[in-house]
This record gives structure tokens, sequence and C-alpha cells, in this order.
């Protein structure tokens, strides 16, 4: 049996940079992977790097994670294909502007200054073509988005210098305590660690189940596109108000299209399958947003499964069961903040504290008890 002083059960980002965290603090981390690193969520993410339009609960986790961002080669030494070109929410009603401006005033009444209105002028030096029906955005002009690929083999690389032992091919099959350690059982073999980080995603419930832990949460399968190469038009990341979608174009200049277009899924084989209807339904609200890209081809789609909760919010906190720790949940919104939960993740481990930018994640307001308080 393999020991360690952290087990981190899932191999997507946040368990990565968790690990990787860990590690340069001291710590012997291996990480168990049930298929392979980034197969669900973590590789099949928009990759926007976003603190626009965050629910404020989340805000102080973002904004750090924002700053982390900037200088990721810092901590990975890659840029993860980040750049900084902006995020907008484009708006067509005169009912929206209002709503967003409220938004924007609830934020910067709590000291957050990161986004702003801009009107349809400078909506169109930024986004030139754009459907003139959209008459303004909210802006976030430090916001971007990475390249989730290079993002995951870069976090890869970083944990594994680190000292970090990976092992795909691991589902876990069982967990149990056994004198003041977790035993986890898997398809590649047992290890043991006083510490096991449940970073599981979509399967991030039925770990905890086997803890003795019961966590509400469901699971989707987030859909994206790319189409062929188009002249390089667009820089920021565009969304719009009430719609599904994201669009944004790459440096080699095809479109990315997601937003959380939805497929279908099966968490016993941990299958996806393509909604062919709601990618459709997503192209027409791309070419709504851009009418110059209508026709462009489909050059592939693929689709991972998250969990997602009743909130939206993610499960970040420690376990009931003692030595055990949850980050999981992130409802199709968590890349911007691998680096900055990692970051925590780590220290609450380590001291057993749980860090103020967590305390809204906690897995009780789940629950009707929880709820209830």
């Amino acid at each position: 049996m393999s020991t360690a002083d952290v087990l981190v059960i899932g191999g997507g980002l946040h368990g990565l940079s968790s690990a990787l965290h860990l590690a340069r603090d001291g710590a012997d981390v291996t990480v168990l992977e049930g298929e392979f690193v980034g197969r669900h969520a973590s590789g099949a993410s928009a990759a926007g790097v976003r603190t626009l339009g965050r629910d404020p609960r989340e805000m102080p986790l973002a904004l750090r994670s924002m700053e982390m961002w900037h200088q990721i080669g810092d901590l990975v030494s890659d840029d993860c294909g980040f750049h900084a070109h902006g995020q907008l929410r484009v708006f067509e009603t005169e009912a929206q502007i209002a709503a967003e401006t409220r938004r924007i005033a609830e934020l910067e009444a709590h000291g957050h200054t990161n986004e702003q209105i801009i009107g349809q002028d400078t909506l169109r030096q930024l986004v030139p073509g754009i459907n003139p029906k959209f008459i303004g955005a909210a802006y976030a002009d430090r916001d971007g988005a990475a390249d989730p690929h290079r993002t995951l083999v870069a976090f890869r690389a970083a944990a594994e210098r680190a000292g970090v032992r990976i092992v795909e091919g691991a589902p876990v099959c069982r967990l149990s305590e056994q004198r003041g350690a977790w035993r986890v059982e898997t398809a590649q073999g047992a290890f043991a660690a006083p510490t096991v980080i449940n970073a599981a995603g979509a399967w991030g419930a039925r770990v905890a189940a086997m803890t003795g832990e019961s966590i509400p949460l469901s699971a989707k399968a987030s859909m994206m596109m790319v189409t062929e190469r188009l002249t390089q038009t667009i820089r920021p990341v565009v969304s719009i108000v009430g719609r599904s979608l994201s669009f944004k174009q790459s440096s080699q200049g095809t479109l990315v299209l997601g937003g959380g277009i939805q497929g279908r899924y099966d968490l016993d084989s941990g299958r996806t399958a393509m909604d062919f209807h709601a990618l459709a339904r997503g192209a027409a609200a791309a070419e709504e947003l851009m009418p110059a890209v209508k026709g462009a081809r489909i050059a592939r789609c693929w689709s991972g499964i998250e969990g997602k909760t009743s909130d939206l919010l993610p499960v970040i906190c420690p376990g009931k069961a003692a030595g055990i720790f949850h980050i999981f949940g992130f409802s199709g919104h968590g890349f911007q903040l691998v680096p900055a939960a990692g970051e925590a993740m780590a220290g609450m481990v380590t001291t057993g504290v749980v860090p103020e930018i967590f305390l809204p994640f906690n897995a009780e307001r789940l629950t009707t008890k929880g709820a209830a308080a």
C-alpha cells in the first residue's frame, strides 16, 4: 500500500492546484484520477478568466485569483495562454441596462470596482461587427481567457516538479478510516494518508458519501464548439445577458463557443453525448451576436461532466469526518478560481483553519437543516 501525507481525489485543475500548493509547502502528495487528468470539467472548459458577473460571495476569492492569473507564470512557469483582453456582458434593452447598473452599484458599495457600464460606441470599438441591437455592456477590462489544455499541462508539470505523484486510471472504490489514516482503494491499488482532499468534481458527493457525509449535488455536461479559422477581429470574451453563450476568438482565429450549452451525461460510465439541437441554438445565438460569422463551419465539439449545486456556488470546506476536505461543485465557473482556491485549500489543510474567503462555501448550506439555520 502506497502512503502519502495527503491524497487528492480528482485530477482536474482544482485537484492539481491544491496538490501543487501543498507540495510546495513540503507535503508528500498523491493525486488519484479516475480517468486521465482534466478529462471532464477542466478539459471541457471555455477557460474564461473572469470576475465579471460573479456572485458577490465569490468576489474575494475571484479577485485574489485574478491577481494570480496576471502573474500565472510565477506559479506554473507558463502563461497558460492567458490574455487579458477583457470580458463583456452585452444587453439589448433599457431594462437590462438598469438591472446591470444596479448590480454594479451594489458591487461598488462593497468596494469592488472591477466592472463598469459602457455604451454602444465603446462596445462597437471593442467588438467590431457586433449586432447593432446590442446597446451596451457590463465590462471588466482585466478579465480575459486562457487555453484550458495548456493550463492543464502547465499545472500538471508544475505539480510533478514539486514532487506530486499523479496516478491516472484510478477510480476510487472505497474509503475507510484505519488507525488515524484514510485507506483509499482504487483500481490501481490501495493508498493511505491522514488527509484526503475530495476534488472529484461531479462525483464529489459520491466520494463524500464514502466518508458518511451527504452533500446534495447534481451535474451538467457543458458542451463546447470550435469553428474553422476566421480573420482575427475579436479580442474580448463576449456573453449575452440572459443567454447561454460565451463567445471568444482564439489567437489562431477560431471561434470558441460555450457558456452553458448542455449535453447529456451518465455519471456511472463517465460518458457524455452531444445534444445537437442545443448546439444549433448556441450557434444561432452566436450568429445573432455577430452576423458576420453566419455560415462558419464547426470544426469540432466536445463536453465534460461537472458538478452543480443548487445555488451554483462551490463546496469548499472541511468534511464532517476528521482529515477530509472538500473542493467541488463549481457549477461551470470554476476555471478562474483555480490558482487562489488551491492556495487557500493548502492553507486550510495545513492550519486546520477555514479561511474567510471560503466561509460562504460550506456544505451545510445546501442541506435542509443548513438552509433553515
